[in-house]
């Protein structure tokens, strides 16, 4: 990882960094302080019981005061017999509601927003997890994932409506303990993804067939989520903006699910694209960089091309993350008048107060590589471009700094010791 900071930026240069630094005001009248959006990542930090550790209060309160707008936490699940990954935290009756006010307090300090990512797997979680996973079809994962994932049962009617009030329930009491928004992951493959896609919902009743029917789940999980939470309560959502997969959800589709939700009167909306059988989002630190054109390598942002289009449809606000990594980037992104926010993730396990040097100097601009062991197959195993980040996370949960030099062997080693013989075990899709 490299920075560069000048710190002799002259007074258009500030004015252009004030831009970034802009409040923003919800429909709903609820301010964010800046355009900051720090987008989810996979944390691994909850505990036995799947409340949130200590850590999680402490890594949250940095990025608090790194200066972002915006915190959306890790994947909190909905049902704690359906779990993505070994240490999810989960949102539930059974909770220790007083370990998420600890989260909550130090997380949203300096007017910083705090929204829990509520989601659900789906079949998106691995056989040592979910012996008997659901999904809207009995239909596997592909790209070789039948091996660790099971084929899923069809959920019923009865379990839809089920499924659905759980992820009201969590909304209600992610409100309790001190979140100040939700968002909807419904994007990457998981439970709401599953609905979208015609490739994975292949149902003949009300939620399948025509995409007025395969967006029933998603709707009606917002409609449920918005009566126990109220008008003024924030509700966003993740969206792919396609699966990028032969017989997938498509960018057409894609645009008539964001028409409804703003009609609906959604508050936010994220875009992202693709799922783990093929993860677009993960753009060229996945080692795709051939799969990335030209054009979106100097604008930086992944998906900035498609919110261009949906901006057309909604005056909705729009986060757009992945690939920025300049202030140049991300000023220009927002001078478009395609996003209303910058979405950022991975940069923020390494520079954590990345906003703040980004609002104080507009020539600001970082890069990175994801070290690996040299072992292609342990790289693969291991997940190396993930938990590589999930240590630096880890790192200042324990009162640590970001360590860019941390080596591929030390992340292995550090995995294997928190999960034991889970490390070795397929936890992602």
């Amino acid at each position: 990882m490299t920075a560069t900071i000048d710190k002799n930026n002259d007074s258009a240069s500030q004015r252009d960094a004030a831009r970034l630094g802009s409040q923003l005001t919800l429909a709903n009248g609820v301010v964010i302080r800046n355009r900051f959006f720090k987008s989810a990542m996979s944390e691994q930090l909850g505990d036995n019981n799947h409340n949130p550790k200590p850590g999680l209060a402490t890594v949250y309160q940095r990025w608090a005061e790194g200066g972002i707008g915006i915190n959306i936490s890790g994947n909190i699940m909905v049902d704690r017999t359906a779990l993505g990954e070994p240490k999810n935290v989960v949102l539930d009756e059974q909770s220790d509601l007083q370990a998420f006010r600890h989260w909550t307090a130090a997380a949203t300090q300096g007017g910083a927003h705090l929204w829990a990512q509520l989601n659900h797997p789906g079949k998106q979680s691995p056989m040592f997890l979910s012996p008997q996973p659901v999904a809207p079809s009995a239909i596997a994962l592909g790209a070789g994932l039948d091996k660790a994932f099971k084929t899923p049962r069809a959920l019923e009617d009865a379990e839809v409506w089920q499924v659905i009030g759980r992820y009201a329930t969590a909304a209600r009491l992610a409100k309790d303990v001190g979140f100040t928004g939700v968002q909807i992951h419904g994007a990457h493959g998981y439970l709401v993804s599953q609905f979208l896609s015609p490739r994975h919902n292949q149902r003949d009743d009300q939620w399948g067939g025509s995409i007025e029917n395969r967006m029933r789940f998603v709707l009606e999980v917002y409609k449920a989520i918005r009566k126990e939470v109220g008008d003024d309560f924030p509700v966003g959502i993740k969206l792919n903006s396609a699966d990028f997969q032969r017989g997938g959800f498509t960018e057409e589709e894609s645009m008539q699910v964001v028409k409804a939700l703003a009609d609906a009167g959604i508050d936010l909306i994220e875009v992202s694209g693709g799922t783990y059988e093929n993860p677009s989002m993960m753009g060229s630190e996945k080692g795709r960089d051939e799969t990335v054109k030209e054009s979106t390598r100097q604008r930086e942002a992944y998906f900035l091309h498609y919110a261009e289009k949906i901006r057309t449809l909604v005056d909705t606000p729009l986060a757009v993350t992945g690939g920025f990594r300049s202030a140049k980037g991300m000023q220009e992104a927002l001078d478009s008048g395609a996003t209303d926010f910058i979405g950022i993730a991975r940069p923020l396990a390494l520079v954590p107060d990345l906003p703040n040097q980004v609002m104080t100097n507009v020539n600001y601009q970082m890069s990175f590589t994801v070290p690996s062991t040299g072992l292609k197959e342990l790289d693969r195993m291991m997940m190396i471009d993930l938990v590589w980040f999930e240590q630096q996370i880890h790192r200042m949960a324990d009162g640590k700094a970001p360590k860019e030099n941390l080596s591929a062997w030390k992340s292995v080693w550090m995995t294997l010791k928190g999960m034991g013989g889970h490390a070795f075990k397929t936890r992602r899709a």
